[in-house]
């Protein structure tokens, strides 16, 4: 006699199975280890001073060196993916993102997410759905915090779409909170040498170009490494036998590898910014392929003296990335269109002492 089987496995929610409002407490919460950063440094070779040395961060005021702050992000991020964006045809954006406290090695990070808005596609293949998600540390303490926005397929084109809503989203996150998630430092302490850059908060004006000037071509493996190291299941990432099939025929690079290498390029030209506070606002423009080289370049938005801070200012930036395209004429938008080499377009805070 058969027995009744019982399904065991998951396939993901698609877009018809969100509902506004829904809460979801997303699964495996993951210990950052030494070795995640090593592996993090050795995938993107970030070199800012705080996070690379636990004796520079314990002179300026640190107990020991932070987690990098996109190694925060990434893992968090890696926690929503199988609730939210399995079934993903693309990340889309970001925003209202705030770094609310430091992570170091042995802490314990979880994820919860709440579904904020859904609105879905006029082909009716697929829908955007918004989520606002939350990491929190072992003590159950918020450090992080942001919304981003996700198109989800459907499990089948006839379906009722949910009720539409598109969240009212700020355009940039009030000064006010850009020193949560730093302790006051020693700034007299920061050594310029070692951190490998002579400049600080008022070296920089509203309206700078940087050009980062280096460029840093993707490997396969290499994407393969990370999305495995944040534990990111997307398909759109890591099967091939299933994105042979797709659109592009190719597996798609995770977007927040492109915000690690942005980040890792914009040491040339911003060695101090050691501390990314929010992220306002964030666009993958196209989409990016191991075999492309990635080069980068920002703009000074605005900079902004913390009240009550005497040791570090926040500087507004637009990184721009691009690929297989040098950033010394600093490319970005034609009229409402973008240059068709660029794939992130990032507006964030960051803060550097004073």
């Amino acid at each position: 006699m058969s027995r009744p089987s019982i399904p065991k496995t998951t396939q993901g929610n698609f877009f018809e199975d969100f509902r506004l409002g829904q809460q979801i407490r997303h699964a495996t919460p993951r210990t950052i280890t030494v070795g995640d950063v090593a592996l993090y440094n050795g995938l993107f070779g970030p070199r800012f001073a705080v996070q690379s040395s636990d004796a520079f961060a314990a002179k300026i005021g640190y107990p020991r060196a932070p987690v990098d702050d996109f190694l925060v992000f990434h893992v968090v991020f890696g926690k929503t993916v199988p609730d939210i964006s399995f079934n993903a045809v693309a990340n889309l954006g970001y925003a209202d993102c705030r770094f609310l406290k430091p992570v170091y090695p042995g802490d314990t990070l979880n994820s919860v997410s709440e579904v904020i808005g859904l609105k879905e596609n006029s082909n009716r293949k697929a829908g955007i759905v918004y989520v606002r998600s939350r990491g929190f540390n072992q003590n159950g303490e918020t450090v992080l915090d942001f919304v981003r926005w996700v198109m989800v397929r459907k499990r089948d084109e006839a379906a009722a779409a949910p009720e539409a809503l598109i969240p009212e989203l700020p355009r940039s996150v009030e000064p006010l909170s850009l020193g949560n998630g730093c302790p006051i430092i020693n700034a007299a302490a920061y050594d310029a040498t070692l951190a490998g850059s002579p400049q600080r908060f008022g070296d920089y004006y509203v309206g700078e170009l940087i050009d980062h000037r280096d460029g840093i071509t993707v490997e396969e493996a290499e994407h393969m490494i990370a999305t495995r190291l944040y534990q990111n299941t997307a398909r759109v990432h890591f099967n091939q036998f299933a994105e042979s099939k797709g659109r592009f025929g190719k597996r798609l690079i995770y977007g927040g590898h492109v915000i690690s290498l942005a980040r890792a390029l914009s040491f040339n030209g911003f060695g101090n910014a050691f501390h990314v506070a929010a992220i306002n606002g964030g666009r993958h423009v196209s989409p990016l392929f191991a075999g492309l080289t990635v080069f980068a370049w920002s703009e000074v938005l605005a900079t902004v003296e913390l009240h009550g801070r005497n040791d570090v200012g926040a500087l507004r930036l637009r990184s721009v990335a691009t690929k297989d395209r040098p950033c010394a004429d600093f490319p970005y938008k034609d009229g409402d269109e973008y240059d068709p080499a660029v794939i992130l377009d990032l507006d964030y805070w960051v803060l550097v002492p004073r």
